[in-house]
């Protein structure tokens, strides 16, 4: 554990160090990064020509899942040949998402529910996975000269969840019985949330309109995610709390997620994306990430969040043991 803290704070100061470099240098193509913390050799994937040498920065978003799949990429990247430069852990989506349109960045996975309601500015999700992909790769291409790769068919959306004691003293376990329990009674909902969750359109403001609330009335904490999920647990601080459905803390803490019951919160399913440029000048990258993304399922990512979170394995590790048990790379010591 020592390590990962030591690593993420490492990445976190590098990310700063970019993003106070960003507005001065972001026209002249600012390059930034470390190397990989771990080695691999090829499997599956094997040396591609014309990826051999090519400088490749890879970044991700700041929480388990992301820099999870962050590492996969570089792993399956540094694989095919690339010269990986890895900046995982961003602090947000949106500092993400400005680090790949300015060229800090050139590929990351991203949520095709962060994309159309948080980046695009839609207020209604597309009900249908398939087809909020397509509008979200469409529109971003033509808006951003953002490319969208076939999607995983993972679904990390939002959800609140509570703790077994609290859903059977409230008899809360449907968000439209829980926007009735914040209506009589807000001290008995006190909900937890992360600071980007409790304004984004996707987020709290967003669901307290779809089922009807006033969210200032709410009773709300502001807390780190990786807090929320024990103190939800506990059922002291936080009765319910703000979760991500592919977290392994809601099985091993055994929380009970709420049933969206009018299907308010995006499919959120990763896909990898790149600036056009990029995507036309290296499109093997979306070749040698194709098969990687496909394997990419509920239960896989759940159980890998499950090994950081819980177990307290590097992000690292876990993703390089994963893409080895797969056979798509083999670990170099």
């Amino acid at each position: 554990m020592a390590r990962l803290r030591s690593t993420l704070l490492r990445k976190t100061a590098t990310y700063l160090t970019v993003a106070a470099a960003a507005a001065a240098l972001a026209s002249c193509g600012l390059e930034s990064g470390s190397a990989l913390p771990l080695k691999v050799g090829p499997g599956s994937i094997t040396p591609v020509e014309e990826l051999e040498g090519v400088p490749i920065t890879v970044g991700s978003k700041d929480f388990t899942e992301q820099i999870i799949l962050g590492y996969m990429i570089e792993f399956a990247l540094s694989a095919a040949g690339a010269d990986i430069r890895d900046l995982t852990n961003i602090q947000g989506s949106n500092s993400t998402r400005d680090a790949q349109v300015h060229g800090q960045i050139d590929v990351t996975y991203e949520y095709t529910g962060t994309g159309w309601i948080n980046y695009l500015g839609h207020e209604h999700p597309i009900p249908d996975p398939t087809a909020q992909f397509e509008a979200v790769r469409d529109e971003d291409l033509a808006r951003n000269g953002l490319v969208w790769t076939d999607p995983a068919p993972m679904n990390n959306t939002y959800a609140l969840a509570t703790s077994r004691a609290t859903a059977e003293a409230t008899g809360v376990r449907t968000l439209s019985e829980y926007a009735d329990l914040v209506k009589r009674d807000p001290a008995a909902a006190t909900t937890c949330v992360e600071t980007e969750f409790n304004v984004r359109q996707d987020g709290y403001p967003g669901m307290a309109a779809a089922y009807d609330f006033d969210p200032a009335k709410a009773q709300k904490q502001i807390l780190q995610t990786g807090i929320i999920y024990q103190a939800t647990a506990d059922g002291t601080q936080c009765k319910f709390g703000e979760v991500f459905t592919t977290d392994g803390r809601i099985i091993a803490l055994d929380l009970v997620l709420l049933d969206d019951d009018r299907s308010f919160f995006p499919k959120y399913n990763p896909a990898l994306i790149m600036r056009e440029g990029f995507a036309q000048e290296h499109p093997q990258v979306a070749e040698v990430m194709a098969p990687i993304s496909a394997e990419l399922t509920d239960e896989e990512i759940t159980e890998l969040n499950r090994r950081v979170d819980v177990e307290g394995q590097e992000p690292a590790d876990v993703a390089r043991q994963w893409l080895v048990d797969k056979g798509f790379v083999t670990a170099v010591d």
